[in-house]
Parts: C-alpha cells; sequence; structure tokens
C-alpha cells in the first residue's frame, strides 16, 4: 500500500511548496490564448523576474519561500477576453493582456500591490472595471464545476492535480469497490453521455461489464467535430488527468485492461498534454501494472484521428482506431457486446469521463440533484457567434437560453461587435445535428426532454448565437455543406440525400427556387432522417427542419419575392447607385460585363437591375462609394 501513501504526500508537498510563495501567476494557456501570445506572456514574466532579481518557482515543487511561481492553466474559458492573466492571493483578472503588459504587471501589483486598472474588465452596461475573477458576471453566473480546475491549475503538474483530491477516487475504486458498486453508482448519479446521444453512462457501463472476456477496452472519443464546439479539445489541454481518472474508474467499472484516447490530429497542444499526462501516471503507478498497488493492470495510448466528423459515432470510431476506413456499422452487435478488435468495448466522450471522478467524491446522491429530472449534472457549452463574451461556459442543466446569451454571455452584438440593441434571432444548438432555438425558446430549460420536443438536441454542447441580420436559408445551407462533405458514403439515403438537400438550399438562395421546392425539400428531409445508417444522417436534417418550422417566412421571402430579407444571399442583391454621389465619370458603365448601366456627362449614372449579373465590379471599381448594394425590395 506504499502508492497509497505516495499520494497524499505528494498532495501534501505540493500544497507546501504553494504556499511558501508569496505570488502566483496563471497564464491560461489554452488553444486559444496561445495563439494570440500567451507563450511570449509567460517567457517575459520569468525573464522580467530574472531582471528584478525576483525568486521565481515555475516548476511549483520547491518548499521554500519564492516571490513568485507560474503556471499554465487550460483554458479559462472567457476566450473573447484572452490572453488571460490571473494574480494569486489577489484573485486580480487581467485580461487582453500582450507581452509590453508583463512589465507594468510585475512593477504595479507584484512589488507594489496595486492593480493595472487598464487592463481589468470593464463592465459594458456602466462602464465599471472589476479586479476579481469571480466577480465578473460571465464566471459569476456559471456553475462551474467540471471547469473548476481547468483554468486554475497547471495542467502539465500531475501533483497539482494530486493535491487537489485528484485520483483518490480511481484509488478508491481500484482498491474499496467491485465493478457493480462503482456501475451502481454512476447509474444513480442520473449522468448521460454527453457526446451528444445522451445514453445513461452507468448502463452503457454495465452492459459492458456482463459480458465476459478475457480482454476488454476503454475508449475516450475526443474527436469533437462539431463546428464551433471546443469543450472536450479544452478540458483535455486543461486537465486531462481528470480524462485519465475517469478512464481508470471506467475500467474498473467494466473489468478493462486497456484504453484508448482518440484525438483528432488537428488538435496538437491536447495530445502533448495527454501524453505528458499518460507518462507521469504511469510513473506514479496510476497506470500499467499493479496500479495502485494491486494486482490490476490498466493503461491507456493515444490514437490521432485524421478529423472525421463521422467518427464520431462508435462504430465508425472503433473502425479507425482498428486501422480501417471510419465508416458505421449497423447494431447489433453494440460495442459493449463486440467493440475494438472484437473484445466487449465501453466508448464515452471526455467531458462524460472528466466527469466521472467529480461525482465519485460528490456522491451520487449530491451530484442527482443538480439539473432536472431527466438531465443531471451541469454541462459545458462553447458560446460563440453575435455575442459579446464567446467562450467556454458549464451551467446546470435547466439553465435558459436567456441566461446563457443575457446574462453570461453579455448579449447580442451586431456584425462589427458593439452591443446596439441588435435583436437576438435563433441560437444553432448540438452544431450539425442539432436544431435552431428561436426568441420563443428564450426561457425553454435546456434538457434532453425539452430540446428534443421543440426538434433540437444538446448534442455535445455547441451554441452559435445569431441576431437578426443572418439568412437562416444560409445557415441552413452551411451545416447542410459540412453533413454533405463529412458523410462517409456508405448509404445511398444520406450521400445522395443530404448532396440534393444541399442542392435545393443552393437553389434557394440563388432565388431559382419555387414553393414545390421547399416541399420537396421537407419530404427530402424526412426520408434521410428515417432511411440513414448512423445518426449523421439521421440528425443532418434538423437544421433544415427547425429553421423550415420557425422561418419559414423568410424561405418563403426567397422563393415567392426573390428576395433575401438579410441581404446575405449574394444573388438576390440589389446593386443601384446614389444619384447624389454619383460624379458621372462613367467607370462603372465601362467596367461592366454585361452593359447593365446606363448615363452620361452630368447625368448620375444608374443599374438595370433586370440585366444586372450581380458580380459586384461597379462596387469595386467606383471611387465615390457611390454604388451600394441592398435587400431589394
Amino acid at each position: 500500500m506504499a502508492i497509497c501513501a505516495t499520494l497524499e504526500s505528494r498532495g501534501e508537498h505540493f500544497a507546501r511548496a504553494a504556499a511558501a510563495h508569496k505570488n502566483h501567476i496563471v497564464i491560461c494557456a489554452g488553444t486559444g490564448c496561445v495563439a494570440n501570445g500567451a507563450m511570449k506572456i509567460y517567457d517575459r514574466f520569468i525573464e522580467i523576474a530574472k531582471d528584478r532579481g525576483i525568486s521565481c518557482d515555475i516548476e511549483l515543487e520547491k518548499e521554500e519561500n519564492a516571490d513568485l511561481s507560474m503556471a499554465m492553466s487550460g483554458c479559462q474559458g472567457f476566450c473573447q477576453m484572452g490572453p488571460l492573466v490571473a494574480v494569486y492571493p489577489q484573485g486580480i483578472l487581467y485580461i487582453m493582456v500582450k507581452a509590453k503588459d508583463v512589465e507594468e504587471i510585475v512593477e504595479t501589483t507584484l512589488i507594489n500591490g496595486e492593480i493595472v486598472e487598464r487592463l481589468l474588465y470593464r463592465a459594458p452596461a456602466d462602464g465599471r472595471t472589476i479586479a476579481e475573477k469571480e466577480e465578473i458576471p460571465f464566471y459569476a453566473r456559471q456553475k462551474r464545476l467540471l471547469l473548476e480546475l481547468c483554468g486554475n491549475i497547471d495542467a502539465r503538474s500531475i501533483d497539482e492535480y494530486i493535491s487537489h483530491s485528484g485520483y483518490y477516487m480511481a484509488r478508491k475504486a481500484v482498491l474499496k469497490m467491485d465493478a457493480k458498486e462503482i456501475c451502481d453508482e454512476i447509474l444513480a448519479s442520473g449522468i448521460r453521455g454527453r457526446g451528444g446521444a445522451g445514453f445513461p453512462t452507468g448502463r452503457k457501463w454495465d452492459l459492458t461489464r456482463q459480458n465476459e472476456s478475457n480482454v476488454k477496452y476503454v475508449v475516450c472519443n475526443g474527436d469533437e467535430g462539431d463546428p464551433g464546439a471546443f469543450m472536450d479539445r479544452c478540458l483535455m489541454e486543461g486537465n486531462p488527468h481528470s480524462v485519465l481518472e475517469g478512464m481508470i474508474i471506467a475500467s474498473q467499472a467494466v473489468n478493462a485492461t486497456e484504453g484508448r484516447i482518440y484525438v483528432r490530429m488537428e488538435y496538437p497542444l491536447a495530445i502533448e498534454r495527454l501524453e505528458k499526462a499518460i507518462l507521469a501516471a504511469r510513473e506514479a503507478g496510476f497506470l500499467g501494472n499493479n496500479i495502485f498497488g494491486s494486482n490490476k493492470r490498466f493503461d491507456i495510448s493515444i490514437m490521432e484521428g485524421a478529423g472525421a466528423f463521422v467518427c464520431g459515432e462508435e462504430t465508425a470510431l472503433i473502425a479507425s482506431v482498428e486501422g480501417r476506413r471510419g465508416m458505421p456499422t449497423l447494431k447489433p452487435p453494440f460495442p459493449a457486446q463486440k467493440g475494438l478488435f472484437g473484445k466487449p468495448t465501453v466508448i464515452n466522450n471526455v467531458e462524460t469521463l472528466a466527469a466521472i471522478p467529480l461525482i465519485m467524491r460528490m456522491g451520487a446522491e449530491e451530484y442527482s440533484k443538480l439539473g432536472t429530472a431527466s438531465a443531471k449534472g451541469t454541462k459545458t457549452f462553447a458560446l460563440t457567434g453575435h455575442v459579446a463574451n464567446t467562450g467556454l461556459i458549464e451551467v446546470p442543466f435547466g439553465a435558459t437560453l436567456r441566461e446563457i446569451v443575457q446574462d453570461i454571455g453579455g448579449g447580442v452584438i451586431d456584425d462589427e461587435g458593439n452591443l446596439c440593441g441588435v435583436d437576438f434571432k435563433a441560437v444553432q444548438i448540438g452544431g450539425p445535428s442539432g436544431g435552431c432555438l428561436t426568441q420563443e425558446h428564450l426561457d425553454l430549460p435546456l434538457d434532453y426532454d425539452s430540446l428534443a420536443s421543440v426538434g433540437a438536441m444538446v448534442g455535445s454542447g455547441g451554441l452559435v448565437v445569431m441576431n437578426q441580420n443572418t439568412c437562416m436559408v444560409k445557415i441552413a445551407g452551411y451545416f447542410m455543406q459540412f453533413t454533405q462533405n463529412e458523410s462517409c458514403g456508405k448509404c445511398v439515403v444520406c450521400r445522395e440525400g443530404t448532396r440534393q438537400m444541399l442542392a435545393l438550399l443552393q437553389d434557394i438562395s440563388n432565388g431559382e427556387a419555387t414553393l414545390d421546392t421547399l416541399d420537396l425539400l421537407e419530404e427530402l428531409a424526412e426520408v434521410v432522417k428515417v432511411g440513414s445508417l448512423c445518426a449523421l444522417g439521421k440528425t443532418a436534417p434538423n437544421p433544415v427542419l427547425s429553421t423550415l418550422k420557425y422561418f419559414r417566412d423568410e424561405y418563403e421571402a426567397h422563393v415567392i419575392d426573390k428576395r433575401c430579407p438579410t441581404g446575405n444571399c449574394e444573388a438576390m442583391q440589389i446593386y443601384s447607385i446614389v444619384a447624389s454621389m454619383c460624379k458621372s465619370c462613367s467607370i462603372c458603365a465601362k467596367k461592366c460585363p454585361v452593359g447593365a448601366i446606363n448615363g452620361g456627362k452630368g447625368i448620375p449614372y444608374v443599374i438595370d437591375s433586370g440585366r444586372c449579373i450581380k458580380c459586384g465590379v461597379c462596387e469595386q471599381v467606383c471611387k465615390f462609394s457611390a454604388v451600394i448594394k441592398g435587400k431589394g425590395e
């Protein structure tokens, strides 16, 4: 049992080392902030500390007094305001930090104990600055349980994770609990898969447990192919050890000996941190042979995927891990019966597995108090689009769209990013597999049942907010283009159905459709939904069906009036010349490829809309900005 003592001693050692430091800097080093210069900021802090003679511990291992310790966290969530720098023990959060700001932070905050006002978050409503991270509405109005450590601890440190009770539940599961006991606990918590399907996790584990085999697998699905979704990526980057611990617990629940993490190759930072975490856990005795001093063997390896959306489906993922083309297969048999390499396999996504240690610490009864009757716990969402505060958020199931968009997101913005009273139009929830929620759904509690009742789904957790300037036909076309590209082509209904649906949507956007086109589109969508083999095809029509349901008047304007109400469909835009601004220079007329512009010396030029092919050349060549394009009437 020596490994048990090591677990406690490592956590205590880290806590003592952390307490010995006067100041602690946490720099957001998620992908977004890294792309915006977070590493330069990190290096600059070390450089300035050295120049000023400030003792700095960058490994958080020394149990001796130091002026400063440094950490690189995963995503802190407030992506709109990155790069982010948090200063402790004051709890100050500096936003939009650049390397050139570091010297001022060191001088003002670390040395003089004052605040750099210009780097604080400023509330849009009244302009007041907010220094403490937890008081910023974006954070204050969330319930950050799963993300609590993600943006606060050093993503590279196993000891810091241990100091927050990390791996304690894995040790308990391996040494003190049998497989059925764990399955019962997870089932009692009510957690359902966070990858989109929402199948009860405890039941999935128990089905796998009941199938006898000398080899079983636990597979973590980190493919995350939804456009605009980055929840799993942030968890893998910011708290990789929580994912590993969840897999260890799952292995004990189903009697598995091998684990695989399937990560899309477009996530290099997540892969790097997972690899380091696996190595550290292996060295600590938490992975490999005789884990936690037991006679159990469980190890984990990483498989890099090529980024195919269809590989989010279990059987397609299994095929890809085995080295075959990622294509779904008919069920049964289910992966619990015959999965990876023909052996019983449990597959969960990143968020589900990362939540398992949290559930074990809280207890199933306490965890099940969060959320709604059909959806227990919290859910992470990637909030993007026309909203003031984009980023990674976490709320209990049952939170409303209004709370997310207005309270956490800070409200709807225009196309230039300004808060100027532009009305909310819709949210696409669940990515290309989901549907649109409208103004009438702003107070709808978000959970599996309520969303299904309005033709939408939780999905993996993408939330794309749209303002009134968004064309819903183009949005449906965007998601249909995505699913058509990502269809594996195995079944004709999906392969050809999505292709034809996309063609019909393009006809509508180009002003070449009739009312019969809408009827055909709706009929085809229902056929694809019913006849497709896997969830990609079955859910691909959702954005089309939901936009047809809630924005049919917008479709009809395209078809009947040959007009895009938002002016976003190029083929329907009307070019005209403002007479008072026209200088009669004739350049536009000379450049028009179809001779659609007429005028003369001293006479303002006019565009013949009947002949205009909407190429936009006139707008490009006019030196006086007299040519404009509009929605048409």
